[in-house]
């Protein structure tokens, strides 16, 4: 998904939203037909890392990458052709903003992206004693929320992993021996759960 924040004069920024092991192309800015092409360069700031460039010289036809580790990171085809950016594949470490700058005979133009990582978290649902039941939403990015139908006694908590997802837990007492079944609800950008479950008697 695409979000457009601003667009002022020859700059543009946008908002994306990318799922975990997909493959993103991201374009650079159109530029007038009558206008000479003479750099172009992708600024990448990705969170927690230093930043890198990777650059076309058209004069010299000459590409750089300046401190660009990440072999995942490239072009996506001949760049002298199409100066488009390829991540493949997409991982939670390629957040951050990418920007591409075109020098022109005509100035300058400039286009950027908020890169975002969605990971899809499991959802399980499991019963426990005295009529308790357990719902989670298992490595999630962001962190989903969860609800249930009909309301009961919750305790909702979350647990960050090391590799940036959140797994998000609620557990439910339902004291009333008039509710026999619950659903637990759980919202997330990548799409929305639902699971039902029977309590145990006791």
């Amino acid at each position: 998904n695409i979000t457009p924040w601003q667009s002022k004069n020859n700059f543009l920024s946008l908002f994306l939203n990318l799922y975990m092991g997909t493959k993103a192309v991201l374009c650079c800015p159109r530029i007038l037909p009558t206008s000479v092409l003479i750099l172009t360069a992708w600024k990448i700031h990705l969170r927690d890392k230093p930043s890198c460039t990777i650059s076309l010289n058209r004069e010299t036809n000459q590409t750089r990458k300046n401190n660009c580790t990440d072999g995942r990171i490239s072009w996506a085809s001949r760049p002298d052709q199409n100066p488009e950016l390829q991540i493949h594949p997409v991982s939670i470490s390629h957040e951050g903003d990418y920007t591409c700058q075109m020098g022109t005979t005509d100035g300058n133009f400039e286009r950027t992206y908020h890169l975002q990582v969605l990971v899809s978290p499991e959802v399980t649902l499991s019963p426990g004693r005295n009529r308790t039941v357990e719902c989670k939403a298992i490595a999630g990015r962001p962190a989903a929320q969860i609800f249930w139908a009909p309301e009961g006694d919750c305790v909702t908590g979350k647990e960050y992993q090391d590799n940036g997802t959140v797994t998000t837990r609620s557990r439910c007492h339902y004291p009333d021996g008039n509710v026999s079944t619950v659903t637990c609800l759980v919202s997330h950008p990548t799409g929305n759960r639902s699971l039902s479950i029977d309590l145990l008697p006791g």
